[in-house]
């Protein structure tokens, strides 16, 4: 336990672009960012620390059109400036519940947000700011995943947690398949050798190589992030063997 009684001192939250949809078909919803904000105004008032990672599905995906023809480096940092609209959204979102937020770029755009700098992200979340990671690595070919991964490995973060629309990871998509299994527990490895799709390879192997647990749950469900910050056993823990 750390000095708030929490298992946990600092975390990092990834949430797909997807996550911000709601009921809308593109862009975000209000009310779904609202909620996220709230939940997460309750969770650093513990003491917790946070980060968070946020991708940009939800406005564009640089690999569909990589697909069509388009460059793939120029469609990846037109999929970098997707995630900081959503961060510079959910940082005011978060200002708007009193929770002090900062927005750092992987890519250099002083006059929005501050660059990324390690120490200078470590010392804002000692303050009690919580930082949202924006632009991915700031390099294409590396998702947001990755990412998530990294950072959450440079800012020594106790666990990354990643918000999905299920409870949890399953043998099969839940959502096509009833009867899919969902497991408790699982190591990096197995998630790797069966194509699990918790996270994209390159990010569990970051995760493996570092010790650096996973806790994939369904934010959609009130109060869920709230129970796993106090330790009690939601969605599926990824660690390993």
């Amino acid at each position: 336990m750390t000095d708030t009684g929490l298992p946990y001192k600092r975390i990092l939250l990834k949430l797909s672009g997807e996550a911000l949809l709601g009921k809308e078909d593109f862009g975000i919803d209000p009310e779904i960012l609202s909620r996220m904000a709230n939940e997460l105004r309750e969770v650093t008032a513990l003491g917790l620390q946070v980060g968070v990672v946020v991708g940009g599905g939800n406005i564009f995906r640089g690999q569909g059109l990589a697909r069509a023809g388009m460059d793939r480096v120029t469609g990846d940092h037109m999929g970098m400036l997707a995630t900081l609209i959503n961060s510079l959204a959910l940082q005011d979102a978060l200002e708007r519940v009193n929770v002090q937020a900062r927005v750092m770029s992987g890519l250099q755009i002083n006059e929005v947000c501050e660059d990324y700098i390690r120490r200078r992200a470590v010392r804002h979340l000692e303050k009690g700011r919580t930082i949202i990671f924006g632009a991915g690595m700031g390099n294409p070919f590396f998702t947001t995943d990755t990412a998530a991964s990294l950072r959450a490995i440079e800012i020594g973060a106790d666990m990354l947690i990643k918000a999905t629309r299920v409870d949890g990871v399953y043998d099969a998509d839940p959502e096509k398949h009833p009867d899919a299994k969902r497991y408790d527990v699982l190591t990096y490895d197995k998630v790797i050798a069966d194509q699990l799709n918790v996270m994209d390879t390159t990010a569990v192997v970051m995760c493996r190589d570092n010790g650096l647990p996973i806790r994939v749950f369904d934010l959609h469900t009130p109060g869920n992030m709230m129970r796993l910050v106090k330790g009690e056993n939601v969605g599926t823990l990824v660690r390993a063997a």
